[in-house]
């Protein structure tokens, strides 16, 4: 059943039809840099927000009233895997996500678990339904999860950090191990993103934030088998958005790989994009965040700009990462305003 949206820009420019402008949305989009969002962050703590469905609609749904993005993406986090898998995770003030007791011996490795998803995440997906039924048709609602070497990152590091040291030795001196947990984290997610397709998100993205943590040889074997076995798994049934942040180099196998979009972030030019991807499929991106603290004038000039060198075509405007918590809301304001007083 096609559902008829009173704006489908986003999933038109997804199948590479022909646009009067590209659409925009922007990632982390739901929060951080929303006063309303702060109000409910003073309330609730990181994870009730995400646990609660009518926290997560009411967020999710925020940025398309207050910013008019052409997309909606539900509010949740990439460690709600982790979670459902009996993986401990904190988000502690200051230091961000904090994993107790992270993952670097055989018995840690086997005791993770590939968990039912209806029954650890339902309310991820009653979160969907709600928000589906909110947004009234309005703009299609994209559902996401975070890649298998990134939730690994995580499990392994026991935090963030800036080279994930901890989580790159354990796959290089115990493989096998490493790619264990990256098949449980794999099976686990493709589930879950099924299941979110099932709710009734109309496109899901993988988000490989930490990819470019790795060689481009070490990529292929430990981030992207893994995230070739989503896109295979999801293709069919939906469009499916590759996110590596810093993967310029695998832009011409992620193009070869069922994804309908690739993103791209702000270290690469559109022209090396479209030419590393052969020029056929849909880009996102990729506007540095930290651009978004310039004056709303010169946004609007340098967001045209990015247009023109993309093409409006096969192109989805977004920030070449998730926008940062300090950015003044008319500023991502100008953002969205640019790309719809677009003319080519």
């Amino acid at each position: 059943m096609q559902i008829m949206f009173k704006n489908d820009l986003f999933l038109r420019a997804l199948n590479g039809e022909t646009v009067e402008r590209p659409p925009v949305w922007m990632m982390r989009q739901a929060g951080r840099y929303l006063p309303d969002f702060m109000k409910l962050k003073e309330k609730y703590d990181f994870f009730t927000r995400c646990q609660t469905p009518e926290l997560a609609t009411e967020i999710t749904v925020m940025p398309i009233h207050q910013v008019g993005t052409d997309a909606a993406i539900l509010f949740s986090d990439i460690l709600v895997i982790p979670q459902a898998m009996q993986i401990e995770v904190e988000m502690r003030p200051g230091i961000g996500p904090w994993l107790p007791n992270p993952i670097r011996n055989k018995k840690a490795v086997d005791q993770v678990v590939i968990p039912d998803v209806y029954e650890e995440l339902n309310y991820v997906f009653e979160a969907i339904k709600m928000t589906k039924k909110e947004l009234n048709n309005e703009v299609p609602l994209i559902g996401f999860a975070g890649s298998p070497w990134t939730i690994l990152c995580y499990c392994v590091q026991g935090q963030g950090s800036k080279n994930f040291d901890k989580a790159k030795e354990f796959c290089f001196t115990q493989p096998e191990l490493a790619h264990q947990l990256l098949q449980k984290i794999t099976d686990t997610t493709i589930a879950y993103l099924k299941a979110k397709v099932e709710a009734g998100v109309d496109a899901v993205q993988v988000f490989d934030s930490w990819g470019g943590m790795l060689s481009p040889t070490d990529y292929q074997l430990f981030s992207w088998k893994y995230m070739q076995q989503i896109i295979d798994a999801l293709k069919d049934e939906i469009p499916v958005i590759a996110f590596g942040k810093g993967c310029w180099f695998a832009l011409d196998t992620m193009a070869k790989s069922g994804a309908a979009a690739l993103g791209v972030d702000w270290t690469c030019s559109a022209k090396n994009a479209r030419y590393l991807t052969g020029g056929n499929i849909t880009l996102q991106g990729n506007f540095d965040p930290s651009r978004l603290f310039s004056r709303p004038a010169e946004i609007t000039k340098m967001v045209h700009q990015m247009i023109d060198e993309f093409g409006k075509d096969k192109y989805i405007v977004n920030l070449g990462h998730g926008i940062l918590p300090n950015i003044p809301v008319e500023n991502a304001k100008a953002f969205v305003d640019a790309v719809k007083s677009y003319k080519s």
